[in-house]
């Protein structure tokens, strides 16, 4: 298939970057929908949401809006034509049987372009809210999460009805009908950067999607999360993600990134994200939460791109040298921004032979 390019977090209030400037990312339903058909005719391969259940607290606007994964999903894929949309599902907020039926169902309105990203949660204020106690532990979480989806991945396999009798779930004459449209299961991502969320990914994902310093740590993870894969006998992909500035010259992309990240950052925000990704997550070393606090204000501790078409079609190259299979992009407005990003940079990812060139493309920048 080649190396992927997609839209991450598009479903969320401001998207990655944590900024009050005016022209961030809305997250309309109309802003969605117009993304998404930009999206499918631009040749991006898919849109992955994040799940997000409450605010970062009364100080700031980042995230105060949120659409539903599954439902904000399903709306695309009526609306698009070839793109896949993934859904979000928290292991901890959704029953096994209740997912079960609502992704397949979504598979079948898309006629098999739906896609899962199973995972564990972390954010404490959330399980809160639903009146549950994050578990301190990542085991825990992820043993939580593995019953989970051997529940759902039964109910899609199985032809008769069974009983399970785990250490989370205890159900009885479990059903589940229809199955994924295109047979047993659908594509899997488990958003995972702890040890733990890799080793899952390797076990039960088809891609695992992590958070990495840039393409020389990255190269590293992929090859440990490829190599315990082959232990289960299994092949995994591995994405990771990215933030993009960029503008016909370097000096502007990074005037705007200055701008919005910088001058109009929100930092109460940056703040509170930073603090709870230290004390509930391991997506990030303490040391990376310390020195890459402009990453967080620019788009969530993701990997910057940022520079003109030739800086940004080499950063992303330089991740499909590294080994990974894709990368979910972010952009400060992703509907406004997206054309460029095609016209500019998809054709100089076809030209360095990181993506097949699309019937009647021109090689822009080779």
């Amino acid at each position: 298939m080649g190396f992927q390019l997609g839209l991450f977090s598009p479903n969320t209030e401001s998207g990655l970057a944590i900024t009050t400037v005016p022209e961030r990312w809305s997250a309309s339903w109309d802003d969605n929908l117009r993304l998404a058909r930009l999206a499918d005719e631009a040749g991006i391969d898919f849109m992955l949401p994040v799940a997000r259940w409450t605010d970062w607290g009364r100080d700031t606007a980042f995230h105060q809006s949120v659409l539903d994964p599954l439902v904000w999903a399903s709306g695309l894929l009526a609306a698009t034509r070839r793109i896949r949309v993934f859904t979000t599902v928290h292991t901890a907020f959704h029953h096994p049987v209740v997912a079960a039926k609502q992704l397949a169902t979504a598979d079948h309105l898309s006629a098999g372009r739906v896609g899962l990203n199973i995972v564990a949660g972390w954010h404490a204020p959330e399980y809160e809210m639903f009146g549950l106690s994050l578990p301190s532990d990542h085991d825990t979480r992820y043993a939580y999460a593995q019953e989970w989806w051997d529940i759902v991945s039964r109910i899609w396999s199985s032809a008769e009805p069974f009983d399970h009798d785990g250490r989370f779930f205890q159900l009885k004459r479990v059903v589940g009908a229809p199955k994924p449209y295109n047979g047993r299961s659908l594509p899997t991502i488990n958003a995972g950067s702890s040890k733990q969320g890799r080793s899952f990914a390797a076990r039960n994902a088809d891609r695992a999607f992590t958070v990495v310093g840039g393409p020389e740590d990255g190269a590293e993870i992929v090859k440990a999360i490829r190599a315990e894969a082959a232990t289960h006998r299994r092949t995994v992909g591995v994405f990771t993600l990215g933030h993009v500035v960029c503008a016909p010259t370097r000096a502007e992309a990074r005037e705007r990134l200055r701008h919005y990240a910088d001058e109009h950052a929100d930092w109460p925000a940056v703040d509170e994200v930073m603090r709870l990704q230290g004390l509930h997550a391991q997506s990030f070393t303490p040391e990376m939460l310390q020195l890459h606090r402009d990453r967080f204000a620019a788009g969530h501790g993701s990997c910057p791109l940022v520079g003109d078409p030739d800086d940004v079609a080499d950063a992303i190259a330089a991740f499909a040298g590294a080994g990974f299979d894709g990368i979910a992009l972010s952009f400060l407005n992703y509907a406004d921004e997206l054309g460029y990003f095609a016209a500019e940079v998809i054709p100089r990812l076809e030209a360095r032979g990181v993506r097949a060139a699309r019937p009647g493309a021109t090689a822009a920048g080779a």
